[in-house]
């Protein structure tokens, strides 16, 4: 059986754990829970009525948290030495061509984002081993592999974020800080919302969404009745 820290078991004591809550009361639980020394995030957790094995039954998109993340990540940019401008250099904390790539073989790792032109993917490739495990390889599905540059940099600058559904149908996606205001981590959480609800796959059959629960990082797991949502009920 799990053991919980004596800091978790009180903040237990204060949930309850068989209620389904409305989005807004979740956040603003969490945010009031929060004694730790750091500033949590703030995670969705969504069961979706999926079985990714199969192709039609896949889920994998982006979308742009209209809030922001809270969360300054540091993007890198592979593309030819012509494709790379003045203002794109500004944008970016790591820029190169080939250079980048040879870096990258030897350890270099050091970004949270890597963005890279269509034509110079074949020479990315070779990285596979090294970006893949680590969730860092461009892909046109992720909103990495682009011609246009600049803007994408200033997208993922903005909040822009990939979530797709893991192997037991579940898809896990952060929102924000816990020292935004409750009302936008929610305008963040129905911008969610409203992706995975939009880009349901073709192949899903019967329901498709099944339960739903906000967490954060030290914190507990709060049910949330996703169907307020749908209602536009927050």
């Amino acid at each position: 059986m799990r053991k919980h820290s004596r800091r978790f078991q009180e903040i237990l004591q204060k949930v309850e754990r068989s209620k389904l809550y409305k989005p807004i009361d979740a956040i603003s639980l969490l945010q009031g829970l929060s004694n730790v020394k750091f500033i949590e995030t703030i995670e969705a957790h969504i069961v979706l009525g999926l079985d990714p094995k199969y192709a039609d039954q896949q889920l994998r998109s982006t979308f742009i948290l209209p809030k922001g993340t809270g969360k300054k990540i540091k993007i890198a940019v592979i593309a030819k030495d012509e494709q790379i401008s003045q203002s794109l250099r500004e944008e970016v904390d790591i820029i190169g061509s080939e250079d980048l790539i040879q870096e990258i073989k030897n350890g270099r790792l050091d970004f949270d984002k890597l963005i890279a032109t269509p034509d110079i993917m074949p020479l990315i490739a070779k990285l596979g081993k090294i970006l893949g495990p680590r969730g860092l390889m461009p892909s046109p599905k992720a909103g990495t592999v682009t011609t246009n540059l600049y803007d994408t940099v200033k997208q993922f600058r903005l909040g822009k974020l990939e979530y797709r559904v893991d192997r037991s149908g579940i898809v896990h996606v952060p929102f924000g800080k816990l020292n935004f205001s409750s009302e936008d981590l929610m305008i963040n959480l129905i911008a969610l919302y409203n992706s995975i609800d939009k880009n349901r796959p073709a192949g899903s059959k019967g329901k498709y969404w099944k339960s739903m629960y906000l967490s954060t990082t030290m914190g507990p797991s709060l049910p949330i009745d996703f169907l307020l949502m749908k209602e536009n009920i927050i």
